[in-house]
Formats: structure tokens, C-alpha cells, sequence
């Protein structure tokens, strides 16, 4: 989720009832590519597919986050500002360019989205309250979309601000804590749930506002980025969720931008999105910048950030959730290779 400002979080807590504690060129074809600066990769311009959200007047703001596939073909999308009546969990046809409410509530402030390998449902973190909820999408929303809390509370004696989801092959849940993001401290953690919601484990700890979260292909270990600090580090896990030290991988030159969700694809590629920029870095297992993925300039104006991709189970069409001033749009671009459950939101 990209840094809200201090009005937007003041939104947050009212929607929420409760306080915060942290929280270029144009082209004519999708996924054309153009050489880029000497080592920089080539760019890839992404093309609008379609507008889905326009900003709310109740909380100034739209940010559209966590595009995951369904089972169904569906693309789920989150609006993090979303107010009340308004849906905060949308589902997309990108062939037939439609979408349709799947849930919306009084009190949340969803900033992710990922469907569970261990039970099929739909698994959101509320940033606000310091919860992972989770909805059966196919549920009537006159009925709540069956939604339940599978996780409350606080973690080694500190509430959360859980930011993206990943899960592992057997469904435990491993969370971007962004804990200190409003304080400007470096409190953030990565945290780890078993799929029962039982018990919950600080795996990292003393992060810089962490954000994206994903395992690489192989499930051996977890890129996880920390947004005031501009940086990609990995963490190795165990079969059993233990981990070895971790490192700094890459070190994100965004400039104004900083570094917001992750995804990747099935060749180990790690696909960057950026808060303050409407555009996302692509970086191979060794940290080689391949490519740099752009909104074309004459759509740019009134977008501010590209905060997450997902990319076709099995293909390589990416949709990437891009908003700003002028709304929250969906965009695609061809990826570098195919789509896996690791190339879906976060």
C-alpha cells in the first residue's frame, strides 16, 4: 500500500471507528517495448483497459490495490479508501470490461487481497484495524459476503498494520507488518500466521514501513520491500517457516517514488510497483534491472501510483491498479513470463 498522508490516514481512522496506531513516449499497442537508458532494461508501455473507481468525496482519495485472479477467471480488486456503500472489494471481467460489487462495509480499510490455496477464500488485511478478514467472493454482499475475522490482535505484544499477503504451498500466511509507517520508525515486521489463525510469529523485525511481501518460484524464501527505504530484501524460510538471516537484495533508484507491492512470475522475476510514480521495475533473482514498465505520458496526468500486478495464471497478460486525483484505472502490459499464484496481488 503506498504512504498515505496524515489527512488520508485521519480518514482511515474514521472509516475504521478506531485510531490508527501506524498505518514518457506514447505507443499505439499494448505491451510495445522500446530500448531503455544503457543497463536500465528496455520500457514497457501499459495500456488502460479501464476506469473503476473515481475519487470518493467522503475520503478525497481512491487507491485501488491487490488485483488477484479467482478461480473463476475473475479479477478482484480493493478500494483502500472506500467509504461505506461504496465497494470496497470489486470483481473485474477484463474481457467484457465490467465490474461488479463482491463486498463493502462501514469499517475497513482493505489494502490487500489473496485467495488462500488451503481453503479457496478471499483473504484481506485490514491496515486500519490491525486484522486479516476473509470472504467467500460467490457470497451474496446483502449477506456480508460471509465475511470473517481470522486474525485480531496484537503480535509479540504490539498491534499490527498488516499491509500485502503471501502464502505458502500449504496456507499459512506470511504479512508485511508496515507498524511505525505514521511515527517515521523503522518498527515494521514480517509476520507469519498458520492457516488456522492460531499462532502468529515475528519472522523479521526493525523494517523501514514494510510493504510487498511474495516467495520467490521456488518457495525457498521471501522478497519483502520497505517504502521509506527504497530497498528489496530477502528472507530464506524453512519447510517449516523458519528462517536464516536476511539480506538486502536490490536497492530500489526511485527517485520521488518508493517502493510498494511485489510480485513474480514464474521465472523468478520480481515485478516493483512504486508509490509516487505511475509505474513499476522488473528485476531478475539477481537483482539486474530488465525492464521498466510505464503508463504512457498523455494518460500519466492525475496518476500518481501503480501499486500492484497481477499477471494471468498460465499467461502473461499483466493488469496493474494504477490511481491518483484523476481516479483508480486497471492497466496492461505484457509480462516477461507466465503468471503463478506468487504473480497475483499481495
Amino acid at each position: 500500500m503506498r504512504r498515505l498522508p496524515l489527512r488520508s490516514l485521519a480518514v482511515l481512522v474514521t472509516i475504521g471507528s478506531l485510531a490508527l496506531t501506524g498505518c514518457g513516449t506514447e505507443s499505439s499497442g499494448a505491451g510495445e517495448r522500446t530500448a531503455g537508458a544503457p543497463g536500465a532494461g528496455r520500457t514497457i508501455r501499459a495500456q488502460q483497459v479501464m476506469q473503476l473507481t473515481e475519487v470518493h468525496e467522503q475520503t478525497g482519495m481512491t487507491l485501488l490495490e491487490g488485483p488477484t485472479f479467482g478461480a473463476d477467471g475473475g479479477l478482484f480488486v480493493v478500494d483502500v479508501t472506500a467509504p461505506e456503500g461504496e465497494p470496497k472489494v470489486m470483481r473485474v471481467d477484463v474481457r467484457k470490461k465490467t465490474k461488479r460489487a463482491v463486498h463493502t462495509d462501514g469499517r475497513g480499510a482493505y489494502t490487500s487481497a489473496q485467495f488462500s490455496p488451503y481453503d479457496g477464500r478471499l483473504y484481506l488485511t485490514d491496515f486500519a484495524h490491525g486484522e486479516i478478514v476473509s470472504l467467500n467472493p460467490d457470497a451474496p454482499d446483502t449477506d456480508g459476503g460471509d465475511l470473517r475475522t481470522f486474525f485480531s490482535g496484537k503480535v509479540d505484544g504490539a498491534p499490527m498494520n498488516p499491509d500485502d499477503i503471501a502464502f505458502d504451498e500449504d496456507g499459512n500466511l506470511y504479512v508485511s507488518d508496515s507498524r511505525g509507517l505514521t511515527e517515521g520508525k523503522a518498527l515494521g515486521r514480517v509476520v507469519r500466521i498458520g492457516r488456522d489463525g492460531g499462532e502468529a510469529t515475528v519472522l523479521a523485525d526493525g523494517l523501514a514501513a514494510t510493504n510487498g511481501v511474495s516467495f520467490d518460484a521456488e518457495y525457498r524464501g521471501l522478497w519483502f520491500s520497505e517504502l521509506t527505504e527504497n530497498r528489496i530484501s530477502y528472507l530464506p524460510v524453512g519447510g517449516k517457516g523458519g528462517v536464516t538471516a536476511r539480506h538486502t537484495a536490490i536497492r530500489v533508484d526511485g527517485g520521488i517514488a518508493q517502493t510498494d507491492s511485489i510480485a513474480v512470475d514464474a521465472d523468478g522475476n520480481l515485478y516493483q510497483a512504486l508509490h509516487g510514480r505511475p509505474a513499476m521495475v522488473v528485476y531478475d533473482r539477481h537483482g539486474e534491472r530488465l525492464a521498466t514498465v510505464e503508463v504512457p505520458a498523455r494518460a500519466a496526468a492525475g496518476l500518481e501510483s501503480a501499486t500492484n500486478v497481477a499477471i494471468t495464471p498460465g499467461g502473461t497478460k499483466a493488469y496493474m491498479t494504477v490511481s491518483g486525483p484523476a481516479g483508480g484505472y486497471l492497466y496492461t502490459f505484457d509480462a516477461l513470463a507466465k503468471g503463478t499464484r506468487q504473480s497475483n496481488g499481495g
